[in-house]
This record gives C-alpha cells, structure tokens and sequence, in this order.
C-alpha cells in the first residue's frame, strides 16, 4: 500500500469527497458540497502535482499520511503553525488555482516572487526555496493529465491515486 491513497469521488449531485487512507489502514475524508464540489476536487489534484514533483513530505498529502487530519488544516489549528513545506505549497497551489481561474499563467520568477512577500507579509521567516521554469511545466503536465482524467469521470466513479511521501525534503 502507498503512504496514502487519494480517493476523490465524483457525486451524482455535483459534490464531491475525498478520502484518503493512510498505509496503517486509517482514513481521513471531508465531503465537499455545492460550489466547493466544483472547486476542491481540481484543488486537491493541483496539490497531489505540486507536492509530487516537487518532492514535498511535509505538506498537505505528506502530512495527511503522518496522521494528521483534514479538520487539523482548519482555522484553529489543533496541531500548531503548519511546517515551511506545508506553507510553500499553499502559495504555489493558490497561485495553479489563479492561474486556472484566469487563464493566465505565472513564471517560475512571479512564483518565487509571490512566495517571498507572501512568506514576509505573514511574519513568517524567509526561505532560500525557489521553483524553476522547469518544475512548473512539469506540474503543468502533471496537473492537466489529472484534470482530463476526473473531467472523464462519470459521476458516482472516483478516482484513485497514490501518494509516495518523498524521503528526501525539496529544500
């Protein structure tokens, strides 16, 4: 079994969930209603793209396989400030999320320039990670073989993919 299997189901409704089962056998899952069943699926594959080409363990899919729960990513933070790899991938997935949302797509420089005011405008402390022109396109690729695959989905289908914690931090 992978360090985590990604399940994302296609509701008959429009909705959506995902589950992901950790290698121990224990899930975490959270169904995503309405508009979040049309945004959070596209989301989740831009993070799985992200995290897998960068080699990031310690970010939202990494972390889920550590044992962390979907609700422990949420406004209170039961587990404290997420880990600097959780963090750059937040930024660099938001900024995949505009990208798809206006059409228009950012430079690896515009990505490194948003990380470094977005990590100084939240207090928190800089990072010599940078991307290159060279991972964007590769999570370009990733993503769009995602996207065709759920947009192909019938609903009540899911799709399944498994995520290997990378062993070796990208920074």
């Amino acid at each position: 079994m992978p360090d985590l299997l990604i399940r994302i189901k296609k509701k008959n409704d429009g909705a959506a969930a995902l589950t992901c089962t950790r290698a121990d056998g224990s899930v975490t899952w959270q169904r995503q209603d309405g508009h979040l069943g049309r945004f959070f699926p596209l989301h989740d594959l831009t993070h799985y793209s992200v995290e897998s080409v960068l080699g990031f363990s310690r970010a939202f899919y990494g972390l889920l396989s550590e044992g962390w729960d979907m609700s422990d990513f949420g406004g209170t933070k039961p587990r404290g400030e997420l880990p600097e790899e959780a963090m750059i991938a937040e930024v660099i997935v938001g900024m995949f999320d505009l990208e798809r949302a206006t059409g228009i797509p950012p430079t690896a420089e515009e990505f490194n320039e948003k990380l470094v005011s977005w990590l100084a405008d939240n207090d928190h402390p800089p990072t010599e990670f940078r991307v290159t022109e060279s991972q964007v396109a590769r999570v370009r690729e990733v993503r769009a073989e995602l996207f065709e695959r759920w947009r192909a989905l019938p609903p009540g289908d899911a799709l399944e993919i498994p995520f290997e914690r990378s062993h070796q931090s990208a920074h």
